[in-house]
């Protein structure tokens, strides 16, 4: 499946929290066709590093399809012969300086000084991300959609949309995530941003493009890396194995295990693309996720939407007691609520790459 990456631009965005920023982009992609009554719309949202790119391929010479490609395509779980699919970019995306990515963040650059915003940038929420794909949702002229879903940070923003506009949506279906963020995870959220704001390359936050804080990104890739995984993956991929089979780590301190290695190179990989002060304010929007006004789980209890909640018990992010318990907020409410497990090796990632096996469950209740 071969899919176009599309631009949504809005001429104002009034943030959250007040502020008002201009020339607003994000970049969008859809996949299957709009029905004549529009009525047959699922938006996806992304996950914290990911990206509007959740199937198919740009180029047939492309390696990887997006990354719900075993979900979503003709005759798969997430039918587009029958389903017209949406997802978009969100605002500070991570992954700004990859071409294929439209995004606006304290990267771009400011139409008021024709330099990059930095941190002047005001702040932005989960909410805000939700504002945007409301804005593209109307542009579209869908007035209620089928479902919406997503993974970690996409399953913040399902959360977020079923309490916003109950009743725009049928059903939800949030993935690896919580809904709230805990004080365990958010410690963890600060400890990914610390690398960055500890490099003496970020100049607090006055960075050019050409001279961003590598140093403190890729640690902070290497952090979020390790975490989103789990020890079956890195105990069954690498073992005890060296990087370098002729350099035991007991010899020199510069000899690595091929775990640490494999983890750094990930990481620097990612770094190409991203940005450290998206990384940043990503960070904040996660750690004052509020699904509604209370910001607790009590907000649930507002949904309507038929609900399929899928976790996994390996997450070592989103910890399985804290999604069980947002099931049963949410069932507090009068929306119904199904909750299945995904097991893999990959710990939080399972919700990434363990989860064709959930396919048919996610297909009956989109039928439904």
């Amino acid at each position: 499946m071969i899919v176009e990456k599309k631009i949504f631009a809005l001429p104002e965005f009034r943030t959250s929290g007040g502020a008002l920023i201009k020339n607003v982009r994000v970049g969008w992609e859809s996949y299957g066709r709009l029905n004549a009554d529009r009525s047959n719309a699922i938006l996806i949202a992304h996950y914290f590093s990911g990206t509007s790119h959740a199937a198919g391929r740009y180029t047939t010479e492309d390696v990887f399809p997006g990354y719900w490609d075993a979900l979503i395509g003709p005759g798969k779980a997430i039918d587009t012969e029958r389903y017209f699919v949406l997802s978009s970019d969100t605002l500070v995306n991570l992954n700004a300086r990859d071409p294929q990515v439209v995004t606006t963040g304290p990267a771009t650059i400011d139409p008021a000084t024709g330099k990059p915003y930095g941190l002047s940038f005001p702040l932005v929420t989960i909410g805000d991300f939700v504002a945007a794909q409301k804005a593209l949702v109307d542009h579209l002229g869908i007035r209620r959609l089928h479902a919406v879903m997503g993974p970690s940070m996409g399953g913040l923003q399902t959360l977020a949309w079923a309490v916003a506009y109950p009743e725009m949506m049928e059903r939800i279906v949030p993935v690896i995530c919580a809904g709230e963020i805990d004080a365990w995870l958010t410690a963890w959220l600060g400890l990914w941003a610390a690398p960055i704001m500890a490099d003496p390359a970020w100049q607090g936050g006055a960075y050019v493009a050409e001279a961003q804080p590598l140093a403190g990104l890729t640690l902070a890739l290497k952090l979020i890396t390790l975490q989103a995984n789990h020890w079956l993956w890195t105990d069954a991929q690498f073992g005890r194995a060296y990087a370098d089979p002729g350099a035991n780590p007991a010899d020199a301190l510069g000899n690595s295990f091929k775990v640490e290695a494999t983890v750094a190179a990930i990481a620097a990989e990612r770094a190409k693309i991203s940005d450290s002060n998206h990384l940043l304010y990503l960070v904040k929007a996660n750690q004052t996720f509020a699904a509604g006004p209370s910001g607790t789980l009590a907000d649930l209890e507002t949904i309507r939407a038929r609900t399929l909640l899928l976790y996994s018990p390996e997450d070592q992010v989103f910890r399985a007691e804290r999604a069980r318990a947002t099931a049963a907020a949410i069932a507090k409410g009068d929306a119904p609520v199904e909750v299945a497990e995904i097991h893999g090796p990959f710990g939080h990632a399972n919700g990434l790459f363990a989860i064709a096996p959930l396919g048919e469950k996610i297909r009956a209740f989109l039928a439904r």
